[in-house]
């Protein structure tokens, strides 16, 4: 099987704050984990929804995917991969690399239940 490659949570506050590589960056957690923070510029899209959203995906030219602690998105660049869609990258250690090495997240807010779930399942 083909392998994926990885970047560390130092590489990709670099890659974010210097926007010179155009890319993807997705949030695969679940929109309760989703709601304590995520890392800027990031999409929101859970890991379920991923099958659902792959014809968007395959026309994007690099994507980053994050979870918790890098385990659910590396599922995810591994689906991908077995799907055709080779430019995928996984975030190492997750949010919980981001956060350890001291780097921003925001908060997302949502009004009401309802609006939470529209945001999750647009295609």
């Amino acid at each position: 099987m083909k392998s994926f490659p990885e970047i560390d949570a130092r590489q990709l506050d670099s890659l974010i704050r210097g926007a010179q590589e155009s890319f993807s960056l997705i949030d695969v957690r679940s929109m309760e984990e989703m709601a304590q923070g995520m890392l800027p510029n990031a999409e929101p899209v859970p890991m379920h929804l991923i099958p659902l959203k792959i014809n968007e995906l395959r026309e994007r030219e690099k994507l980053i995917f994050y979870c918790r602690s890098g385990a659910r998105s590396a599922q995810v660049c591994r689906y991908l991969l077995l799907q055709g869609v080779d430019r995928v990258t996984n975030l190492r250690g997750g949010i919980t690399a981001w956060c350890r090495d001291g780097l921003h997240i925001e908060t997302l807010m949502f009004s009401s239940p309802v609006e939470q779930a529209a945001n999750f399942s647009r295609d």
